[in-house]
């Protein structure tokens, strides 16, 4: 269920000392000002500058003074957020804001966890991107509240909260905050889901931040299902994969367990199409002589000596 801002921020129980990644808007500004409050000399703050927008320098300086007055230490990067050829602008800034965070964990010693302020109307749309896009389990799952990466916890404790929830709040307590000019743009289908979307769904289903959580809480567990399922049918098959073992198992098995090996060993991940026709090649492998030559991902897969070998 929706649960307030101040309810998330107490049932909120990171190790410390704790980073939180400011923006400089609204969910970030909350989010550090409760930290800091709750725990004072234990958090940090990090910036990402994208480089993207005249208006980043604005939200730079709101870090810095915010930052200045509750006493927080701040680390800003900046960083070529720029998308290249075939990636998403949406992505690029994705990457480079994550990879820019990881520089700081690195540089800042001694930070055990760090706080991302995504909430529950960011998670609703991160669902229906997944879904428009013919996604499985594993994007329908969309956002977890709290992972581990290099030692460092990483949590978003803001995920089952509404952003009008956290707006309210930061006026009650006569916070400002920085509105990025993009959030405007519809040229950005994260912002044409949240104009247009949102309040067709609130208003034909008004639970439906709950009823979509609840969704994605389901898809989260069959997807861990499925890691350690593939895992497991990785060993059997072997890296790289025979095909007379991926033979003996079923289709769905099959295919979860090639995406496994794609994305552990070869860092690629097959369109459905590229999948299917792989699938479909592995059942015609019958005799010795059959060949195989696909696309996948961003390289090939040949048959070689009984294996499936990928190269780009």
């Amino acid at each position: 269920m929706s649960i307030s801002f101040d309810a998330a921020i107490q049932s909120f129980k990171p190790q410390l000392p704790l980073a939180v990644a400011l923006s400089g808007g609204a969910d970030s500004t909350a989010l550090l000002i409760a930290c800091a409050t709750r725990w004072p000399g234990q958090v940090h703050a990090f910036h990402v500058h994208h480089g993207l927008q005249a208006a980043a320098d604005g939200f730079e300086a709101h870090c810095r003074a915010l930052c200045e007055r509750l006493v927080v230490p701040l680390l800003v990067r900046h960083v070529d957020a720029r998308n290249a050829n075939g990636q998403s602008p949406e992505d690029a800034a994705r990457q480079a804001r994550y990879g820019a965070l990881e520089d700081m964990l690195a540089e800042a010693t001694g930070i055990r966890s760090i706080a991302l302020a995504q909430h529950a109307d960011d998670q609703i749309e991160t669902i229906l991107l997944a879904l428009s896009r013919g996604a499985g389990v594993a994007g329908i799952a969309a956002m977890p509240m709290q992972w581990q990466r290099a030692g460092i916890d990483w949590h978003r404790p803001l995920l089952k909260t509404g952003g009008a929830e956290i707006r309210k709040w930061l006026k009650e307590q006569g916070a400002d905050w920085v509105e990025d000019p993009t959030n405007a743009d519809e040229r950005y289908t994260r912002n044409r889901i949240r104009r247009n979307l949102l309040p067709a769904l609130q208003a034909t289903f008004p639970q439906f931040r709950e009823t979509f959580a609840r969704s994605a809480e389901h898809a989260a567990q069959a997807a861990e299902l499925l890691q350690e399922l593939a895992e497991q049918d990785l060993q059997t098959v072997g890296n790289p994969p025979s095909i007379n073992a991926l033979q003996a198992l079923s289709r769905a098995r099959q295919a979860n367990v090639l995406r496994h090996w794609l994305r552990l060993a070869h860092a690629t991940t097959p369109s459905a199409a590229q999948l299917g026709a792989l699938l479909d090649q592995i059942a015609a492998c019958t005799t010795r002589g059959h060949r195989i030559h696909l696309k996948i991902g961003r390289g090939f897969i040949e048959r070689k000596d009984g294996l499936l070998d990928w190269y780009n």
